[in-house]
């Protein structure tokens, strides 16, 4: 258990959003790509142990805390690529929200991530899209507010569009996500945004081809292997295709995504440079669509 005086300072938090902290331990009943949001949780939880962590998570660790599952056994030891996303992630949303302060930020399949609450200002809002059974599991822990709100919608129905406050700054998140979608239905949501959600920016990740089409590597345990990955894609041919499925990206850039290692950035950089391995590893993707001048009207007509 955590110690009582991290679950004190949790209970008080001003933010009220984790309302489960003394409640009795919470079996989640989950399959398919929403059970996924255990592996991520089992991760990022694992990582704020970690005196090296790169995320530091304390609400995530609680939540890990109060439910009944075997992670380990499942997911086996943790990786920390989830934790290396989320802080990534978190920099780049904080960044933004410097100039948007009141914008929205909407969250794609995001399970028990915590990441609102690590960069709330105060004055941003929130919108959490996600399948019914998430949504079930999340609202366990974490309860809705005029802020922060839930959307129990699979993000392939873009009907989740029409509750994204039309005169706001829009941010798009979407970790752990598009790489279960077919890559019809990724191309689908990315050309929607483009064309209806103008100005707005988003982060996503994608996986390589060699993972995606490889289903031993999915294997974590000899009692989990992770759903099926259709969409995978070569860092090298991201540019060119979500260029060929949005007519009006102003920007496509690659974020820091690799393990911390004793090596200097500088060095990092230079070896991504002149050696093919950048080609093959998981990539976090932030585009930037360019605003266009009555996008937003066709997008409530839609």
């Amino acid at each position: 258990m955590l110690p009582s005086a991290t679950l004190q300072a949790i209970a008080c938090d001003p933010m009220q959003r984790v309302i489960s902290v003394q409640a009795d331990i919470f079996s989640p009943e989950l399959s398919g790509v929403p059970e996924t949001m255990l592996w991520t949780l089992h991760d990022r939880a694992s990582e704020t142990l970690r005196a090296d962590r790169v995320l530091d998570d304390p609400r995530c660790l609680a939540l890990y805390r109060m439910i009944d599952y075997d992670f380990t056994g499942k997911f086996g030891a943790p990786s920390r690529f989830a934790s290396i996303r989320a802080a990534e992630t978190d920099r780049v949303i904080r960044r933004w929200l410097l100039a948007h302060p009141c914008g929205e930020i909407v969250s794609l399949g995001e399970g028990l991530e915590t990441q609102a609450m690590r960069v709330d200002n105060g004055k941003m809002r929130w919108l959490t899209v996600d399948l019914p059974d998430a949504i079930r599991v999340r609202e366990h822990f974490i309860r809705p507010t005029d802020r922060f709100r839930h959307l129990p919608m699979s993000a392939t129905d873009l009907e989740w569009m029409q509750s994204v406050d039309e005169d706001a700054d829009i941010f798009i998140v979407a970790q752990g996500l598009l790489m279960y979608l077919p890559p019809d239905r990724v191309r689908h949501i990315l050309a929607s945004i483009d064309d209806r959600l103008s100005g707005s920016e988003m982060v996503f990740d994608t996986i390589p081809k060699w993972y995606s089409e490889t289903p031993s590597a999915h294997r974590l345990s000899g009692s989990y292997t992770v759903p099926p990955m259709p969409w995978g894609i070569d860092r090298n041919d991201i540019k060119p295709q979500l260029r060929s499925w949005c007519r009006n990206i102003k920007s496509i850039r690659f974020l820091r995504y690799r393990l911390p290692t004793g090596r200097p950035m500088i060095v990092e950089d230079i070896l991504d440079r002149i050696l093919p391995r950048r080609w093959k590893r998981n990539c976090l993707v932030h585009v930037t669509f360019r605003h266009r001048r009555g996008s937003r009207s066709r997008r409530l007509s839609s």
